[in-house]
């Protein structure tokens, strides 16, 4: 189901809360505000769920879950399985993607009824702190007049887009983002991905397990460069390994940049060395998000913006009384997950119900390349920066019996405990399934539980699980496996 259930504004268009934008942030804040007994209205120009659910999270792992498959398809005679002749349908992928994503969004629409959530589709805009004017649209995009809603209070939910680089032009064929990549059926020969952070990494791996040659170009010393150090170090070697070649402090002029009849050509070089000449296929520019803040009518309230940022308090406030925002216009983490507790924590602001203050040292960070990535709190060149004294357990899964059995062994779990307390302050990963296992890192901080607790808590055998509990125990060299 890709069309719109649009619930009718009711005869007053007054509210307790309006949320103007209907992302994972967005539609996380109506509910519970729902819940809570608020009358919500929920304004969205587009499908309800946002970046995340139609350009970004969601579509984009359906994509790496049919390459992960068809690379295990490729070693499916190590397992005794024998598969004759094989290959990638990417229009089958594309449609699978989109049935993924429709039946979300038809999930989401019942929520909207369950909770009581009025949601109104069309584009809004402040008129003041708790005035929103909406121009509305039907379900075929046409226009269906003005209306103009009020709430006692506003959350601002607007979300980010896609962004390139200075002088760097986007033409949607040769030069694309993200956004480009879920409009296509068919796989480049060759690419060059710009940037490799989360997202250009992840079609890095995407990519290359489909069949083409990569070479992911990164302006910073290091891949994925907000994670620990040897997390990065190690994804770097298996990009290697898988054959995909990695430039880091990579410098090249985004204006010289040449499309031709045969696609894309860069000058470039590591910084102080002669460049050379790169050429590609396609270029996919993966150089980050720029928040929703121009447009939305911010101008109409005394909220403060800092280079874009919508400025908030602890509870999410701005600076305009009974407006709040959440989400990647804060800045922060800029991940749906944090949104949607953002805009959980407002709601309890402006119900007064009791809260837990968001802490972004404790919320988890998941990258799904191939290894995967997760991460909470602190990694270890924070610790030593921040003069944390440590002490460090690490188990690769080639030590997991799980990991052997499903064929699986590259990378680690890596735990970081205060040297003095024992408290945890940060857990690294690296390898299978572990955006999945990050959960209990993450409950596990939550408490403020110690190396100990996590390690002695009991892990099945054998599950991949296990590598975490042993990684807490070798903390203090306690590792009963490895």
């Amino acid at each position: 189901m890709g069309g719109w259930l649009t619930v009718a504004v009711g005869s007053s268009n007054s509210f307790d809360l309006v949320v103007l934008g209907a992302g994972t942030g967005g539609y996380s804040a109506a509910f519970r505000a729902g819940q809570l007994g608020l009358r919500v209205a929920l304004v969205d120009e587009a499908k309800i769920g946002g970046t995340c659910l139609h350009s970004g999270c969601i579509p984009t792992k359906a994509m790496l879950e049919s390459a992960d498959l068809y690379d295990k398809v490729k070693h499916a005679g190590d397992f005794g399985v024998r598969i004759g002749d094989h290959s990638i349908d990417g229009a089958i992928v594309a449609r699978r993607r989109q049935q993924v994503v429709d039946r979300l969004t038809k999930g989401l629409m019942s929520l909207v009824k369950k909770n009581k959530v009025e949601f109104v589709r069309g584009r809004g805009v402040l008129q003041s702190g708790k005035k929103v004017k909406v121009a509305k649209l039907e379900e075929d995009g046409s226009p269906a007049g003005d209306i103009v809603l009020e709430g006692t209070d506003v959350i601002l939910a607007t979300g980010s887009r896609v962004k390139s680089l200075p002088g760097l032009q986007t033409d949607g064929q040769r030069i694309v983002t993200s956004d480009d990549v879920l409009r296509a059926e068919s796989v480049p020969k060759s690419l060059i991905v710009v940037g490799a952070g989360a997202v250009g990494v992840e079609f890095a791996s995407y990519y290359r397990d489909m069949g083409a040659e990569v070479t992911v170009l990164e302006y910073l010393p290091s891949i994925v460069p907000l994670e620990d150090g040897e997390v990065s170090t190690a994804l770097e070697r298996s990009f290697t390994k898988r054959g995909i070649t990695v430039m880091t402090s990579a410098r090249f002029d985004p204006a010289s940049v040449i499309v031709d009849e045969r696609g894309v050509c860069v000058m470039v070089g590591r910084e102080g060395e002669q460049p050379r000449e790169l050429r590609a296929d396609q270029m996919l520019v993966a150089a980050g998000r720029a928040p929703n803040t121009d447009r939305v009518g911010l101008e109409n309230t005394r909220a403060k913006l800092e280079k874009g940022i919508v400025q908030v308090d602890h509870r999410m406030r701005t600076a305009e009384p009974h407006l709040y925002a959440i989400g990647d216009i804060i800045g922060g983490l800029w991940l749906a997950h944090v949104a949607a507790h953002e805009g959980i924590a407002a709601v309890h602001a402006i119900a007064g119900a009791e809260a837990e203050r968001v802490d972004y040292l404790k919320m988890p960070r998941a990258t799904y390349s191939r290894p995967q990535i997760a991460s909470i709190g602190r990694s270890e060149q924070e610790c030593e920066r921040e003069g944390i004294p440590t002490k460090i357990g690490k188990v690769p899964y080639a030590a997991v019996g799980k990991a052997l059995i499903g064929g699986d062994t590259e990378g680690f779990t890596k735990v970081i405990a205060h040297r003095e307390t024992d408290e945890i302050v940060g857990v690294h990963m690296i390898g299978p399934h572990v955006t999945d296992l990050i959960a209990e890192a993450s409950a596990a901080m939550l408490f403020e539980a110690t190396a100990w607790e996590l390690g002695t808590a009991v892990h099945p055998h054998p599950t991949l699980s296990e590598g975490l509990g042993e990684a807490a125990l070798a903390v203090d060299g306690r590792s009963i496996n490895f």
